[in-house]
């Protein structure tokens, strides 16, 4: 049995409980099967991709990893264009077992899962969203704090969430997110209840996140006061509140008042895709690698842990790091 065994390693099947989080389009084979290689649970963001895809990097991922990966789908009928059964056909057919369902409700799903032998996983930000989820027969919980970067569901920062969701559901398994970086806070909200940790802005400053450098490079240079909670970025996503890095776009919003409409520099292009499509100011649409002109005007997603992520590392190494960081730190408490 591994020195940092909880339930969500027995359930999962890990050797460490640590989740690299769906951070959208920085989600690919790579990332998912390095993570999955090291012992820690590989994720994909498939919302925003066509089934088409979605099968396609499956089937990569799965070739390159024998290690255990899961997918990521938004149940927001706002953020997506293709339909949740959708996904889940094309997941359950590739054999996917494990399925994290945020910003809405796991529950239509979960008979359908379980009857593939599948593991359900919910992001859920208070008591009472937690309560609902096991009461559906959710199997583990994502406490996301405020803390987090990306889009955020809870107004609770961490440290209260956890102990609270974990004292109410006490036998489901709960994952900590938000605000962890290092093997400290990963041993902290173990501490706390948790079964595990869920990382998504260390694993953006990996060699293999689908990012764009000077993006990657942003996240490692800024410091934990340097990120937004706003919702400025809301061209696709609306009205959803999110954390980012500050950049001019933000700054000028913020000179201007946080106005609503007829904002600073409203409709204009900054960059383009790799196909030549425009990618306008305040569009919600992540930096890869593709993607030339201003990207750093773009939303750049990241969480207050931002000033703990320093350098640029194989993810399989971070989750090593990380590892190593968590029970050194357990043995010092």
């Amino acid at each position: 049995m591994s020195a940092l065994s909880t339930t969500l390693t027995d359930a999962l099947g890990l050797d460490v409980p640590i989740v690299q989080a769906p951070i959208g389009s920085a989600t690919c084979p790579e990332l998912a099967a390095a993570v999955a290689d090291a012992g820690a649970l590989g994720m994909l963001a498939i919302t925003w991709r066509d089934a088409t895809t979605t099968r396609r990097l499956l089937a990569e991922t799965d070739r390159r990893t024998d290690g255990v990966f899961g997918v990521n789908i938004v149940e927001d009928p706002s953020a997506k264009d293709v339909p949740t059964e959708t996904h889940l056909e094309a997941c359950l057919d590739a054999g996917v077992e494990v399925f994290s369902f945020s910003f809405g409700t796991a529950a239509p799903y979960v008979g359908r899962i379980h009857d593939h032998d599948g593991i359900v996983l919910q992001s859920v930000g208070s008591a009472e969203e937690a309560k609902n989820a096991v009461d559906a027969g959710v199997d583990v919980l994502v406490a996301q704090g405020w803390e987090a970067g990306g889009h955020v569901q809870s107004e609770v920062a961490t440290l209260p969430l956890v102990p609270r969701i974990v004292d109410t559901v006490p036998e489901t398994p709960v994952i900590a997110a938000g605000g962890i970086a290092d093997g400290r806070g990963i041993a902290a909200v173990l501490t706390l209840g948790a079964a595990g940790a869920w990382l998504g802005t260390r694993f953006l400053a990996t060699e293999e996140a689908n990012v764009h450098r000077r993006y990657r490079r942003r996240v490692i240079e800024a410091n934990e006061t340097e990120t937004v909670y706003a919702t400025l970025f809301d061209e696709g996503w609306p009205e959803v509140p999110h954390r980012v890095i500050e950049n001019a776009t933000v700054s000028d919003w913020n000179a201007a008042g946080r106005p609503e409409s007829h904002r600073p520099g409203e409709g204009e292009v900054v960059a383009e895709t790799d196909d030549g499509d425009p990618v306008h100011r305040y569009e919600d649409s992540l930096a890869v690698p593709e993607m030339n002109g201003d990207v750093e005007e773009l939303p750049l997603y990241a969480g207050q842990s931002a000033g703990l992520t320093e350098t640029t590392r194989p993810a399989r190494r971070v989750v090593e790091t990380l590892t190593e960081e968590t029970l050194e730190a357990l043995k010092r408490n």
